[in-house]
């Protein structure tokens, strides 16, 4: 009973993987061998026994066509980890990328306002210039800086856009995760009664 347990409790996180899955499921040829949980749990519905007894319907479901959806179920849950981990991974990368931009902003933001504050200044690093040279230099410099803010500003914006984005994603993975988790649930909680019931019957026919 502990194994038939533990598998339907993994079933239920199978669920959550079908974010991950096509969204037509139902024109799916069930099948272990592929497809999403649902095709495979109709696969395993259409290839296991059944019987009355009692007046009540029962599902014998053999052993080796379980060990393969148990395997599926595992194969999934690591991609559906590996999936999230890599979401994680996006959403730090562009925090880190938005603090940096943050900094480099800062700083040429402040470089902008010393150099306008010198345009007047006919001294350049020491030397001194002619006065259309020097502001051919200071305009050259303060439109390089006027470009680079631009760049960052972007680059600042399109991290933003790509951050939420992503959390955007995950908030709805977990929604999703949530959902399917609920109602696989519910249908492991029917099987594991159904086996119940098998197993029952079973010990009392000996």
């Amino acid at each position: 009973m502990g194994y038939f347990r533990n598998l339907f409790i993994a079933l239920a996180i199978f669920c959550s993987a079908l974010s991950f899955a096509q969204t037509d499921v139902t024109a799916e040829e069930p099948s272990l061998d592929g497809g999403t949980i649902i095709s495979q749990f109709d696969y395993l519905y259409l290839k296991s026994g059944n019987y009355r007894a009692d007046g009540k319907r029962y599902e014998v479901v053999r052993t080796l066509n379980l060990d393969k959806l148990r395997q599926n179920v595992i194969d999934t849950i690591n991609a559906a980890n590996k999936k999230a981990s890599e979401l994680q991974g996006v959403i730090n990368s562009q925090e880190s990328t938005i603090t940096s931009l943050n900094e480099k902003l800062s700083e040429t933001t402040k470089n902008l306002t010393s150099v306008t504050e010198e345009k007047d200044s006919m001294s350049l690093l020491g030397a001194q210039v002619s006065k259309a040279t020097y502001n051919v230099i200071l305009w050259t410099m303060i439109l390089g800086l006027l470009l680079l803010l631009l760049l960052f500003i972007f680059k600042f914006r399109q991290s933003n856009v790509l951050t939420q984005e992503a959390k955007s994603n995950l908030a709805d993975l977990e929604s999703e995760y949530e959902d399917h988790r609920r109602r696989a649930l519910e249908r492991e909680q029917r099987i594991s009664r159904q086996l119940q019931d098998e197993i029952n019957k079973y010990r009392k026919s000996k």
